[in-house]
C-alpha cells in the first residue's frame, strides 16, 4: 500500500512539520509563551494538529556561520495531526503548509536569539 492510500480500519497519525527550535540557554525562555500546543487547521470542525517539543542535545555542532551550538537550549519540534483515515498527499501539503502560516507569525514575535528550522515532513507516526 503507498502512502496517499487511505489505511483500512484506524485512525492514522501523520507528522506534517519536524525541525528543531532553540535559544539560548541562559534565556529565560518558556515555548509555553511563544507557541500552542494544538493548532486550529480546521476551523473547528475536527481535531486539530498538536504541537509537541522535547529537549535534545544539539543535533549539529556548529550554526552555518561557525557559531558553536553547545550554548543553546535545542528541542526537537513537531507538528502532527491524527485523521480518521490518511488524506492524500496533496491534503496533507495543504494542511502542512496552514500549519506552517500559523505557525510563522509567532516564531517571528520571539525574543531575540530563538532560532528554528523547520521542514515538511509527511511521514506517518
Amino acid at each position: 500500500m503507498s502512502t496517499s492510500e487511505s489505511q483500512a480500519g484506524g485512525r492514522a497519525a501523520v507528522r506534517l512539520l519536524q525541525g528543531y527550535v532553540w535559544h539560548p540557554q541562559d534565556a529565560d525562555i518558556e515555548l509555553e509563551h511563544y507557541l500552542p500546543r494544538e493548532l486550529d487547521l480546521t476551523g473547528g470542525d475536527s481535531e486539530g494538529a498538536h504541537v509537541l517539543w522535547d529537549g535534545v542535545n544539539p543535533p549539529f555542532a556548529f550554526f552555518e556561520n561557525g557559531e558553536p551550538t553547545a550554548s543553546q537550549a535545542f528541542y526537537q519540534f513537531t507538528v502532527l495531526r491524527v485523521y480518521d483515515e490518511r488524506p492524500s498527499n496533496e491534503a496533507l501539503h495543504e494542511d502542512a503548509t496552514l500549519a506552517s502560516g500559523l505557525l510563522d507569525p509567532l516564531l517571528e514575535a520571539t525574543p531575540q536569539g530563538f532560532g528554528w528550522q523547520l521542514w515538511e515532513d509527511l511521514r506517518d507516526l
